[in-house]
């Protein structure tokens, strides 16, 4: 029986072999987690090795467990899962699919949906299960763990221990969240209405337990870097007014918070128009771009530049998910909270970063849209666009140091 050829790479090969049920396969963006998950399943499920790295295709048995991917709402809107399970003979539909199992794609918010399901294999995409176990995506995910088979894949896992409760609970290393905290979580109540995370204990079990679930994936890219910082200019004047005097001149109100005051001082800063040419000039080189914006404004700042004859443009917001565009000039505005993950592009070498966005981890995952295992490309060109500001400064600095910009730590209220 002839198939599409897989083409897994060895460290995908190495990685299937330690993979087992409640693990977390870690690897880069773009590194190939999706068919290496499902070629494990695939092998979980009466399949062979030959066919991972030969020709010729050995079905499973049938019918292998009912398949559940849960990922982001772009991955399923886009059907890139199912260009993934094509090979191994597997489809969402009935008619194409043939074995008699169940094959269901949906995002995180429908995962309520499945909290009854038992017996099924889960592929957990992206790392969602983040926080209290009360929680409604942490709840159904530990009720699925408990009933199902499952895997989780993701790039970046965590980086507080904290983020690894609902991992090790789902693993039966602990037996709910107060064990976990009672253990290890060193609270500070001070004088905030909530405790604090001060720090934990018996730190070197929680690296073991680490160790037992994360299944690192040891991917060399051929792909090369290129970031760069492109300095632009911003009103100095009404960056320091808005600091003294915390009025908003757009809405005519008095600031109320240091997220009001952030959102301001970044609205000063990004709206400056050396901005705008700054991306143009890059523009003049690069005909096909990914530009990454955080808000609105900025969306219709870049929309009304003066494009050469015949770009087109196409935008992913929470607005309006459109295609990549296809021909020989063309932007796509990328909205950080609606697109940074789940979807990639092979068609071009450059993205830009109109504005930074104070999450890390959400600046490495939009990162890596263009790099990808399959791209043409070895040089690949990011241009990030800062000012000399205050507020621009702080986030640079907190996203080099691999954390997140805290604008309550950045402003005194």
């Amino acid at each position: 029986m002839e198939m599409a050829r897989i083409n897994l790479y060895e460290y995908q090969l190495d990685a299937i072999e330690r993979m087992k049920n409640g693990c977390v396969l870690c690897g880069g963006v773009g590194s190939g987690k999706s068919l290496t998950a499902i070629s494990y399943y695939y092998l979980e499920n009466g399949g062979q090795l030959e066919s991972l790295v030969g020709d010729d295709y050995i079905p499973m048995d049938d019918p292998p467990m009912d398949l559940y991917i849960i990922t982001t709402a772009r991955k399923r809107d886009t059907f890139e899962w199912e260009k993934e399970l094509a090979p191994f003979l597997l489809s969402t539909s009935r008619e194409t699919n043939l074995y008699g199992n169940r094959v269901v794609v949906d995002s995180w918010n429908n995962i309520a949906k499945y909290a009854e399901v038992e017996n099924a294999f889960f592929i957990f995409d992206e790392q969602r299960v983040v926080g209290k176990t009360t929680q409604k995506w942490v709840k159904n995910f530990l009720w699925i763990a408990k009933h199902n088979r499952w895997i989780l894949l993701s790039a970046t896992p965590g980086d507080k221990w904290i983020e690894y409760m609902p991992l090790f609970i789902a693993n039966g290393f602990y037996k709910n969240g107060t064990e976990f905290q009672r253990e290890h979580v060193i609270y500070s109540y001070g004088f905030q209405n909530y405790p604090k995370i001060e720090g934990y204990r018996n730190e070197q079990r929680l690296e073991r337990l680490r160790d037992l679930i994360l299944v690192d994936m040891d991917f060399k890219r051929e792909t090369e870097a290129h970031h760069e910082d492109i300095w632009v200019d911003f009103d100095s004047g009404m960056y320091r007014t808005l600091i003294r005097t915390r009025w908003d001149p757009w809405k005519e109100e008095p600031i109320e918070n240091a997220g009001g005051l952030c959102f301001c001082l970044r609205k000063a800063v990004n709206t400056d128009e050396s901005r705008q040419r700054a991306v143009l000039e890059i523009a003049e080189s690069h005909p096909k771009l990914i530009i990454f914006y955080s808000f609105d404004y900025e969306l219709e700042i870049l929309k009304s530049l003066g494009w050469a004859a015949g770009t087109e443009m196409a935008e992913w917001n929470g607005h309006k998910h459109e295609p990549i565009p296809k021909s020989d000039r063309w932007v796509y505005f990328v909205n950080y909270s609606a697109g940074a993950e789940g979807w990639n592009c092979t068609e071009t070498d450059t993205m830009v970063f109109y504005s930074q966005n104070y999450s890390y981890k959400v600046m490495v995952q939009a990162s890596g849209r263009i790099d990808r295992l399959n791209t043409p490309f070895h040089d690949l060109y990011y241009y990030h666009l800062k000012s000399r500001s205050g507020i621009d400064i702080a986030i640079s600095r907190a996203l080099k140091d691999k954390k997140t910009f805290n604008e309550s730590r950045f402003v005194k209220w």
